[in-house]
């Protein structure tokens, strides 16, 4: 309540100042003294408090969730989460609003199952992991074997064969500083089912990549690269890789009997979701905005991604409704596949090869919906991305209000990834991250997870960004 007054004040305080929207002396060959940001204040004050008196992303997330679910690459859910945003692009008045073709890989979950035979019965949470081959009918049982790395896996030898093999590694808790060690975490869950095939088992199981749990298990994407043997793989919760391993750490057996219909049925026409706001001056230079419209097949993919999808999909609205269009395009991609193949970012890069050149920036939002704290910035160039990052905190000032003034260097966003080679500057909204991965990929990933006012000043953020780098006389790494 006390944000949504103070913006509220600044509102009005835009309104008397602004009137029409002046760019005039801002072409140059080079920021002004003290930086670009000041000249931008007024318009960006306007943004923050006109988007504060609208929960508008709130209820695009809320149709989106509630009214769609989940939607797994190649499912009809996505097919219909694809169709509503362009329907309700279009009711916003958004201009070229299209569905761009993209071919995804379509796999299917079906029924699963683990129970723990010995030393005694109990039922085990699992979901398996995206991509995986499914059991023989009737399932595999067999023995466990526990290890937490890749050096114990090797250490085991023989060990491993005709076995299933638990990859028991810790994801350490959120640190503000050092962030969540999911990179180092997940490579078990994307990684596991090959080490373990190379060393004779049967089926991987991974303890799922979270710090903090319900006994709820997390899925995610893995890969089976150059395995000569592919083998069934599933995420476990940690609440069951921690009692397993307790149990064979006592030295007692511990045999589990593992079935999954899990198939891949090849591919299946998906598409890209596209909306502009076209430049007054030079329409072909684009600032991209965006999220992946696709998720996992549990819960409602809220944080992940559908909170990023909306946060760009209202960025545009805002400005839009104020009357503020930039000299350059503002272009929403919604991007499919990107949980468990990335086709619709590569199809992207490939299908827009020959504008990349007028790409200036593209911004995504894969976090979540939480506080927003800043944007990162990574560029193909050293020298490039460190002047990006100089200006980008001036540009951040302008975000002061809301919190969202740090800048980080390093890695944007999967989505916008394959444009980093063409020379664009990629940047990624950063949030507060302490809760994203207790519901990462798992079924508590749901609308109630998301906080309205978070969301609306995520939305802010990537509104008032969007607009300046749109605008401003010279790109972010110049």
């Amino acid at each position: 309540m006390r944000l949504r007054m103070t913006l509220t004040l600044l509102v009005l305080a835009a309104v008397i100042t602004l009137g029409t929207h002046q760019s005039s002396g801002l072409m140059q060959d080079g920021p002004p003294p003290g930086g670009i940001a000041e000249r931008y204040k007024t318009t960006a004050d306007q943004i923050l408090a006109a988007t504060s008196q609208s929960n508008a992303s709130w209820s695009k997330l809320e149709r989106l969730c509630d009214d769609i679910g989940h939607r797994l690459s190649g499912s009809e859910s996505l097919d219909r989460a694809i169709a509503w945003a362009v329907e309700t692009l279009k009711a916003d008045g958004q201009e070229n609003v299209r569905a761009e073709a993209v071919m995804v890989p379509r796999w299917v979950r079906g029924r699963e199952s683990i129970v723990m035979v010995e030393p005694r019965h109990q039922r085990i949470a699992l979901l398996g992991l995206g991509g995986s081959v499914g059991t023989p009918p009737g399932g595999i049982t067999a023995e466990v074997v526990v290890v937490q790395d890749e050096e114990e896996l090797e250490a085991l030898g023989e060990g491993a064969k005709g076995k299933i093999v638990l990859f028991d590694n810790h994801m350490p808790d959120y640190d503000p500083e050092k962030g969540s060690g999911y990179g180092q975490t997940v490579r078990f869950r994307v990684n596991g089912a090959r080490l373990a095939a190379a060393q004779g088992a049967v089926a991987c199981l991974v303890r799922s990549v979270t710090a903090k749990s319900l006994r709820s298990p997390h899925t995610g994407g893995m890969r089976y690269g150059d395995a000569k043997r592919r083998i069934p793989a599933a995420a476990v919760s940690t609440e069951d890789a921690s009692l397993i391993a307790r149990l064979t750490a006592a030295g007692r057996q511990v045999v589990v009997r593992l079935e999954m219909d899990a198939r891949s049925e090849g591919e299946v026409a998906s598409a890209n979701v596209v909306a502009e706001l076209r430049g007054k001056e030079m329409p072909e230079e684009v600032v991209v905005i965006g999220g992946h419209i696709d998720s996992w097949d549990v819960g409602q993919g809220a944080h992940d991604d559908g909170a990023g999808c909306v946060i760009a999909m209202e960025a545009l609205a805002v400005l839009r409704r104020l009357g503020l269009r930039p000299r350059r395009t503002i272009r929403v991609v919604l991007w499919t596949n990107e949980e468990n193949g990335l086709a619709g970012a590569k199809a992207y890069a490939r299908d827009h090869a020959e504008e990349l050149k007028g790409h200036v920036a593209a911004i995504e939002s894969d976090s979540g919906g939480f506080s927003p704290l800043g944007f990162s910035v990574d560029l193909e160039d050293d020298e490039a991305e460190g002047r990006a990052a100089e200006r980008l905190r001036d540009l951040l000032t302008l975000l002061a209000p809301i919190g969202a003034t740090e800048v980080r260097t390093g890695f944007a966003g999967a989505d916008v990834s394959p444009l980093r080679p063409h020379g664009v500057a990629t940047l990624g909204l950063r949030v507060e991250g302490s809760r994203y991965f207790d519901y990462h990929h798992s079924k508590a990933d749901t609308l109630d997870k998301v906080n309205p006012d978070e969301l609306t000043r995520c939305t802010a953020s990537m509104a008032v960004l969007s607009y300046v780098l749109a605008d401003m006389p010279f790109r972010l790494g110049e």
